[in-house]
């Protein structure tokens, strides 16, 4: 019999930590953490909303709502982080370097964060943030995970094409330990793959691997 993935269970009852603004209001660096980490339209609430079955994150018609850090605890060592949204032109300059500032701050120096998933909405794959982010995770050796939403937006053999198209891309300009996959928040496609993810990074990778081969 196959055992559930560890983490299910813990995105069921995850909880609204709190919002920081700056790395020092941040939660005690120790345990793990995986951020989330897209551009304003690219679905990342929606995405974080179903692979914990909650309204944690909050969705808006209005991209770029997401102008803080917010934390969501899993249990007393793990948490997820909703990295604020980027690039929508209606945000102020101002706020945008604040963002870009703390943000920086929050990615280069926190010893608990584990990994990164970057969202990209499939038919806008590869934006110059999303590059900005493959450098990033490259030069820090921070693992990455790609999850690229709204594919119930394409035909399946068009996702599918998408998907070999960025993935070939990535691997040419930033080598092949970047992983990528397909994901739909509505239809629920890809939770099994990102919640595999997030438990190897949270190191629950072992309780549930007494699955039945």
């Amino acid at each position: 019999m196959q055992l559930k993935n560890p983490i299910l269970g813990l995105c069921q009852q995850s909880t609204f930590m709190l919002s920081a603004a700056k790395v020092d209001q941040c939660p005690d660096d120790e345990g793990f953490e995986v951020a989330f980490a897209g551009r304003s339209n690219a679905g990342k609430s929606s995405a974080l909303n179903t692979l914990t079955h909650a309204s944690l994150a909050r969705t808006s018609k209005t991209p770029g709502r997401t102008q803080l850090l917010n934390f969501f605890k899993l249990d007393d060592e793990r948490r997820l982080v909703d990295l604020p949204g980027y690039g929508y032109a209606k945000v102020p300059i101002p706020l945008k370097q604040h963002w870009q500032r703390h943000l920086e701050a929050y990615l280069g120096s926190r010893e608990s964060l584990k990994g990164l998933i970057l969202m990209m909405d499939i038919r806008h794959p590869m934006t110059d943030f999303d590059l900005l982010m493959l450098d990033w995770a490259v030069a820090s050796g921070m693992p990455m995970h790609i999850l690229l939403t709204k594919a119930d937006k394409l035909t399946y053999g068009a996702a599918k094409n998408t998907l070999l198209k960025v993935q070939s891309e990535i691997r040419k300009g930033w080598g092949d330990t970047i992983t990528i996959q397909l994901f739909s928040a509505p239809k629920r496609m890809g939770l099994e793959e990102a919640y595999t993810v997030l438990a190897d990074w949270m190191e629950l990778a072992d309780k549930g691997s007494e699955a039945a081969e």
